[in-house]
């Protein structure tokens, strides 16, 4: 089940998210009924959340925040059921840094729920090693979501 809430006073393609979501959920093989929150919010809400829970100041992109800390399965292993957790986004700092990662706002808006996603998963980019897995994934997935729909 993924839920979605826009609270960013901003108009956002809701139902492309929600199904860049399932779709990033079904490439990685997690369970269709796991659950996932989607919180779109303004850039003082983000602000907020980034010093409190980053220790970072100014409003981010995304923030993720795991709960049952699933993993993809191996090809042996069925897909695990619970709740992946919640990943916030800020539409209005996606859209102003788009540009500058040659992207458009709603493809910037797309890599970065993959990204708070793979978040969840229990991804990182902290080391150069970890960071090379988890961008190309990253990719793949926006890449794979792409094609899927031209």
């Amino acid at each position: 089940m993924i839920d979605l809430n826009n609270e960013s006073g901003v108009e956002v393609d809701e139902q492309r998210l929600v199904q860049l979501a399932r779709f990033a959920m079904d490439q990685l093989r997690i369970h269709p009924q796991a659950e996932l929150s989607i919180l779109l919010v303004d850039e003082k809400t983000m602000a907020d959340y980034h010093v409190r829970f980053m220790d970072l100041p100014g409003p981010t992109d995304v923030l993720s925040f795991p709960m049952d800390e699933l993993r993809p399965p191996s090809d042996d292993e069925e897909p695990p059921l619970g709740l992946l957790g919640d990943i916030v986004l800020c539409p209005t700092v996606t859209a102003a840094q788009a540009a500058e990662n040659g992207r458009t706002p709603d493809s910037e808006a797309d890599y970065l729920l993959v990204h708070g996603l793979l978040h969840l998963l229990g991804y990182d980019h902290a080391e150069p090693a970890e960071k090379k897995v988890m961008f190309d994934l990253n990719d793949r997935l926006v890449a794979a979501w792409d094609a899927s729909r031209s």
